[in-house]
């Protein structure tokens, strides 16, 4: 099964389980995750993005503190600025949060539901799935020397034609190793790509 189809059967696991839509952050390092998927709905997501709710966010600032689970009614969880209040208008009346991972590489997610409390099974199940999409999106700590150097070419400025000559090899082999090193640092473009094997230090 490829990565691509597991995330997919995972992400819809996680839609049944959340009826009134989720947010996951996966693999965050400085404030930027490696994946995020959210299904909120719009509405939600421009009044959050608008009024700079992530600054304020009490699930956040939890997930960052710690890991495990939690419900958005917990009386522990700090919310001064009102904004599970704030959700609730948009439908988002009972939730929990789970982060797993450690604190460099932290995934973080929340699920919602509209009609009652989220049940211990399916914190449960939430958290397996959490955790199978940490594991299953891990950075990867090397890439091959040939995926290097053709990155290497592209981030430098060099044009496919230009950046196989440099190397000795035909074009096609120079996208083959392109697309290998895309997938394995899991990117839907070269660009893309290239920004992450930068930011793992791997290029």
């Amino acid at each position: 099964m490829s990565i691509k189809t597991g995330l997919d059967l995972e992400l819809h696991q996680l839609s049944l389980l959340a009826p009134q839509g989720y947010f996951l952050g996966l693999h965050i390092r400085f404030t930027s995750p490696l994946m995020t998927f959210q299904t909120y709905d719009q509405a939600w997501v421009d009044h959050y993005t608008e009024n700079g709710f992530v600054l304020r966010d009490p699930m956040i600032a939890w997930g960052f503190s710690t890991t495990g689970s939690i419900r958005w009614s917990d009386e522990g969880l700090l919310d001064p600025f009102h904004l599970f209040d704030e959700a609730r208008k948009f439908g988002l009346c009972y939730g929990v949060t789970v982060a797993c991972g450690p604190i460099n590489s932290r995934t973080i997610g929340s699920f919602a539901r509209k009609d009652r409390e989220v049940r211990d099974d399916e914190i449960a199940a939430l958290s397996l799935i959490v955790h199978r999409l940490h594991d299953m999106t891990q950075p990867p700590e090397e890439l091959t020397k040939a995926q290097i150097e053709a990155l290497r070419c592209i981030a430098g400025g060099d044009r496919h034609a230009a950046a196989a000559e440099k190397l000795g090899i035909s074009e096609s082999a120079l996208k083959a190793r392109i697309s290998s090193a895309r997938i394995r640092l899991m990117a839907r473009t070269t660009a893309e790509a290239i920004q992450r094997a930068k930011d793992y230090r791997l290029i």
